[in-house]
């Protein structure tokens, strides 16, 4: 069962955190990582992208000037996409890109992506320093004695310190989020993971029966 490094309030090393279960020893699969940030990201598409089209364009309906005898090439519209100012031809409209991932999908990537942190030695289970009221200082200090500050880190945590989110919002390439709501996604964006004793068993709860 693999072991994970237990970190104090004060930046070092206490000792050791046993994990087990598939959540945390699954081989990481590339392949299950790879289709799932493909619908993943996709699945953030906004997809409200619209162009003007003939059909949208006001105006054209009068022939801007004569068939014949003027020399130019015939007209019937202003709105013709070859006209500068004209309307465009197969331009994008809005759409909506959403596609329901599998439950089996997110439930190997979820393990695929855990698993590769903690065999990467990137998953620590820390002890937060106290946040009486936020104070972007003691955090920022907190992760700069364990050799984060700058690095792209997450803290998992069980949802209970509005002072942490605030806390952290000053600080680059820092996220906070609950740990019930963590997805693959988050897990390969962030290289570091740092969880809390109680945030870990907010996870084993409830990613336990997916």
């Amino acid at each position: 069962m693999p072991e994970v490094k237990f970190i104090s309030k004060d930046g070092t090393e206490a000792r050791t955190v046993t994990l087990s279960g598939p959540l945390f020893e699954t081989e990481p699969k590339e392949h299950i990582l790879h289709e799932y940030v493909r619908g993943y990201r996709t699945n953030q598409r906004q997809g409200n992208s619209s162009t003007l089209n003939r059909m949208r364009m006001l105006g054209g309906g009068k022939k801007p000037f004569r068939q014949k005898g003027t020399g130019r090439a015939r007209a019937g519209s202003n709105t013709s996409p070859l006209w500068s100012g004209g309307a465009i031809a197969f331009g994008p409209t809005p759409k909506d890109h959403y596609n329901r991932l599998p439950k089996g999908l997110k439930k190997n990537a979820l393990m695929s992506a855990f698993s590769l942190r903690v065999k990467e030695g990137n998953l620590r289970v820390v002890e937060l320093p106290e946040l009486n009221e936020p104070k972007t200082k003691i955090l920022a200090g907190f992760l700069k004695r364990m050799g984060l500050e700058n690095k792209k880190t997450i803290i998992l945590h069980e949802g209970t310190s509005e002072h942490l989110l605030i806390s952290s919002r000053n600080i680059p390439n820092l996220s906070v989020k609950r740990a019930e709501q963590v997805n693959p996604y988050d897990l390969l964006l962030f290289e570091n993971i740092l969880v809390t004793e109680q945030g870990l068993e907010k996870i084993k709860e409830t990613f336990k029966n997916d």
